[in-house]
């Protein structure tokens, strides 16, 4: 006589059982993950705003009050700088300030995101290469991300 072997696995309605859940879960799980991800980039922009707020001023309290120039922005806050805000790679006797910041952020939100080449321009205006409109004689900056909003309808120039 031939002995029959029970054959191991899943029946169709253990498996469709499992899928429902399955999708259950992922019904749940989508919309919120989405939602993190929306407000990623006002989280991201606000910090970048706050760091860069804090690099200027701290660059116009050791320079006399004088703040970084538009032209040369990025290089007196990433360089070391001199009294009068002359740059030099390196420390020296008389490049004894800074560097303020590792590199200029780039904007990640909005008209000026990313500039189009990965890292942010800083200008006195908006224009659409510039990330940042930056104004000197106040050391103002704000995210040129033209009529962008957060979730909560706020404009990412008013940050």
């Amino acid at each position: 006589m031939k002995q029959r072997t029970k054959t191991l696995g899943f029946s169709l309605v253990e498996l469709v059982i499992v899928i429902v859940i399955i999708g259950v879960i992922a019904a749940i799980a989508v919309p919120r993950i989405s939602r993190g991800a929306a407000g990623a980039g006002a989280a991201g922009l606000r910090g970048d705003i706050y760091v860069l707020r804090n690099a200027i001023d701290l660059y116009a309290a050791e320079h006399n009050g004088v703040y970084p120039a538009v032209l040369t922005f990025s290089d007196q806050l990433t360089l070391y700088t001199d009294d009068i805000g002359g740059t030099n790679a390196t420390k020296d006797a008389t490049h004894i300030y800074g560097p303020y910041l590792v590199a200029v952020p780039a904007l990640k939100v909005g008209a000026g995101a990313n500039n189009g080449k990965g890292k942010s321009a800083v200008g006195a205006v908006a224009a659409s290469a510039t990330g940042w409109i930056y104004i000197v004689g106040t050391g103002k900056i704000t995210a040129n991300s033209g009529t962008a909003t957060d979730d909560s309808g706020d404009l990412f120039t008013t940050y």
